[in-house]
């Protein structure tokens, strides 16, 4: 939503105060310098990403026209949903829990969180490694290390659409050069035209590189921002499971342990100690 305000924004400041000023909004319409910088946008992008980087950044894209579904209230069901976990190994055993990782969609625990059990990498990251701790011989520092390793790993595949967006809103200023030169050069090779219709070549020229400007820095390389901000929400929700299971594997109990896994939680989404509490509570009777 924010994303669209923000082109409107960008589109009436331009658009309009160029018409305020008493130019004509039609001598903008140049369809041909647009064909020039956006194929040439697109056969860069083509030629200097790979097939998975293309889907990656198609994938990406639409989530940025979206509203964060990092809220607090996402994050008091996954500290919840962690507690009820823990809290049934603390009681029962580790063994307690197989029917619960072995198949989430069936758990009486993960379907009472339907927001979690709806990411499936969240719940696959979760079940993971509480498999490892039923069935596995790991210490804490070795889950710790294959946690770091796995969340190298998914900051890694979520920067490549970043990267892709970044290089093509850096690329778009060139390209509406290359457009302008070409004007230029239609200009120059047609000056037995008479000065008036000169002109009009000369302003479309023009219009090329003011396109190539305004669609990187007002379209395209803020687009590379709102995924990079979305990629740090992402990796902190995995950072706070990391940081409540590592807790309960060091011999904390599950009240502490998402204590430990609320602390790491950005400020604007950190739930206070009573909400956690009392969201904690509800889930008990239900």
């Amino acid at each position: 939503m924010l994303v669209s305000v923000g082109y409107l924004i960008i589109i009436i400041s331009v658009f309009g105060g160029f018409a305020l000023a008493g130019g004509h909004l039609a001598s903008l319409w140049q369809p041909v310098e647009v064909l020039m910088i956006g194929g040439g946008a697109l056969g860069a992008l083509v030629v200097g990403n790979s097939n998975k980087a293309i889907k990656a950044t198609l994938k990406a894209l639409p989530t940025v026209f979206k509203g964060s579904k990092y809220t607090k209230a996402l994050y008091m069901d996954l500290m919840t949903l962690l507690y009820e976990i823990l809290g049934k190994i603390r009681k029962e055993g580790l063994m307690s829990i197989e029917g619960d990782v072995d198949d989430p969609a069936s758990s009486p625990i993960f379907t009472k969180y339907p927001d979690i059990l709806a990411d499936h990498h969240i719940t696959e990251f979760i079940t993971d490694y509480l498999r490892l701790m039923v069935g596995g011989n790991l210490n804490s520092l070795e889950i710790e290390s294959l946690m770091d390793s796995e969340l190298e790993t998914h900051h890694q595949e979520g920067e490549v659409p970043i990267h892709v967006v970044a290089k093509l809103g850096d690329g778009l200023p060139a390209f509406g050069i290359v457009a302008a030169v070409m004007g230029v050069v239609h200009t120059m090779e047609s000056v037995h035209l008479p000065p008036a219709e000169l002109g009009i070549l000369i302003a479309a020229a023009l219009v090329g590189t003011f396109l190539g400007i305004l669609l990187a820095y007002g379209f395209v390389s803020p687009l590379a921002g709102k995924l990079e901000h979305g990629l740090h929400e992402s990796s902190k929700l995995f950072e706070c499971i990391k940081i409540t299971l590592l807790a309960n594997l060091n011999g904390y109990s599950p009240v502490l342990a998402i204590e430990f896994g609320r602390k790491v939680l950005f400020t604007t989404e950190r739930p206070s100690f009573l909400e956690l509490e009392e969201h904690v509570k509800q889930s008990k009777t239900k």
